[in-house]
């Protein structure tokens, strides 16, 4: 069969069209085939796609305000725990200039205290353990050092606690690094 013989198709969005028919499926098809008719539906498209983008803008800042709320309240339990100790100094401070007893006082504190180690640790707050251990610069900053000479680096002193919260660092512990003189063998 040569390309003379084949039957030639014309294409178009209705179908095929017969061979020598220049009228287009389209108008049959039910699809609008007036200009006006185009312009009437191509405006209905427009503004339904606008409608679409304004109630998309809407409901992202509808998520970006609740998600904002969420983050906002997600710290209110801790808040409500830092009260109490703060009520907690308040009465400690109040008993402590009625009767200056500095055994009372000091036990009181010392509660407080407590208390707000609890408060953070319930919050997933937790202290670096530093003093004695090798020196790490992912927890621990070096604020001096002691002796010279050569070995490992490790934690001679904690000058100011560091604190992780759920394993993340959110404070190094402020420290003072020695070197231990290495072993002989």
């Amino acid at each position: 069969m040569t390309e003379h013989d084949r039957r030639k198709v014309k294409v178009t969005d209705g179908g095929p069209a017969r061979p020598g028919s220049d009228k287009s499926a389209a108008g049959s098809a039910g699809e609008p085939t007036e200009p006006a008719e185009k312009g009437k539906e191509a405006e209905e498209l427009r503004e339904h796609l606008q409608r679409l983008q304004a109630e998309f803008e809407n409901y992202r800042k509808r998520v970006l305000k609740e998600q904002t709320r969420a983050v906002e309240m997600a710290a209110e339990p801790l808040i409500q725990q830092l009260l109490e100790v703060v009520d907690d100094f308040d009465l400690a401070l109040m008993s402590g200039q009625k009767q200056p007893d500095y055994e009372s006082f000091l036990h009181g504190v010392e509660l407080v205290y407590a208390k707000l180690l609890e408060s953070l640790k319930s919050a997933g707050v937790e202290r670096i353990e530093a003093e004695g251990a090798p020196f790490d610069p992912e927890v621990h900053e070096a604020l001096m050092s002691s002796g010279e000479g050569e070995g490992d680096l490790y934690v001679d002193d904690v000058l100011r606690q560091g604190y992780k919260m759920k394993g993340r660092v959110i404070r190094p512990a402020g420290v003072r690094v020695g070197r231990r003189s290495p072993e002989r063998s």
